[in-house]
């Protein structure tokens, strides 16, 4: 799970699995498998090392 901040501060948790693209319009956009999607004030880079880092984790993704 990715823990996230929305643009009001608030955190949430997100299942990395559901995740189908990450943009930088500027801001960063997230945008689930089913088509929602969501801002967050994580930048693009940081979000990918952390799915990296968690996929590495659970044996998903090649060190």
């Amino acid at each position: 799970m990715l823990k996230l901040t929305k643009l009001d501060g608030k955190t949430f948790y997100l299942n990395s699995f559901w995740i189908e693209t990450v943009e930088a319009t500027p801001d960063t956009v997230i945008t689930y498998a089913g088509g929602k999607k969501v801002i967050v004030k994580e930048n693009t880079e940081e979000i990918i090392e952390t799915i990296q880092a968690l996929k590495r984790n659970i044996r998903v993704l090649n060190a």
